[in-house]
């Protein structure tokens, strides 16, 4: 039987008694972040059913404009996870899956019926990347159904500039996030959430409560899972200091530009973006 009160409480640290959990949805409350794997393998054919699943995830007007790129070559992941370099875990997974915005299809679609593309513009880029976010999230529902972990890697788009020739992408196609995949050596606790009072809206966007939230949300999130020294964001900008909650680190990590190189990268890939 679920218990969907442990798991609301597992999730949010607070208690939720108005939720009702049917068991059909328990897994998604349940599901984990991995980043320790096994020496198994991943069959292929486990693999390409999976990729099958991502595939039947929605998509923008059925344009279907996302690739992915599988590697299982070790010494190639292991390049990857070198050029990040505080993700050395990367390296011990039997699957890294490469999930990419992709553009150039349809437009070879247009060439080849002789029509042009007339839609290189923000709103295609953006649905590139919700196209491939959804069928990436969709994998990773399908994989821990299956025993399978996974744990997404923002981090391949901090060094576009050498994963991009590493996987042949031509221009119109961009990754959007490495996934490493495996069997998990263990289940790592579940990551507290911010409590729906802050992320959910009733009929129009209202955060005046937010602070207050926010602020009890860092104490319940501090008493469970503290942020240890080595996980303060820009530690060379920012000194580190004991007691730093989840706002603050958050705040620590968006004052300093990441990736701010990525609109021209794209443009130099054929993204117009206006």
């Amino acid at each position: 039987m679920v218990d969907g009160a442990a798991l609301l409480q597992a999730r949010f640290g607070i208690d939720l008694p108005d939720i009702d959990v049917p068991p059909e949805i328990a897994p998604l409350l349940d599901r984990r972040v991995t980043r320790r794997y096994t020496d198994q393998p991943v069959p292929d054919s486990l693999l390409d059913a999976l990729l099958a699943a991502a595939q039947s995830a929605p998509t923008k007007s059925d344009l279907q404009q996302y690739s992915v790129i599988v590697m299982r070559d070790r010494a190639r992941i292991k390049q990857i996870a070198d050029w990040i370099g505080t993700m050395d875990w990367i390296a011990t997974a039997p699957v890294f899956l490469v999930w990419c915005g992709d553009m150039r299809r349809n437009q070879r679609l247009c060439e080849q019926h002789g029509l042009p593309h007339a839609n290189n513009n923000l709103d295609t880029f953006l649905n590139t990347a919700v196209d491939c976010s959804l069928a990436m999230a969709q994998f990773m529902a399908a994989a821990e159904a299956v025993g399978l972990g996974s744990c997404p890697i923002s981090y391949v788009r901090s060094h576009i500039e050498r994963v991009t020739p590493l996987l042949a992408l031509p221009p119109g196609v961009y990754p959007v996030a490495g996934l490493s995949v495996g069997w998990p050596v263990f289940r790592r606790p579940v990551s507290m959430r911010l409590p729906p009072s802050v992320v959910v809206h009733r009929e129009r966007y209202d955060d005046s409560a937010m602070p207050d939230h926010v602020r009890k949300y860092d104490e319940r999130r501090r008493a469970r899972e503290p942020v240890a020294p080595g996980g303060l964001k820009n530690n060379d900008v920012y000194p580190p200091r004991e007691g730093v909650g989840w706002s603050e680190n958050v705040a620590r990590q968006l004052s300093v530009p990441e990736r701010f190189g990525f609109a021209a990268y794209l443009r130099t890939r054929g993204f117009d973006l206006a």
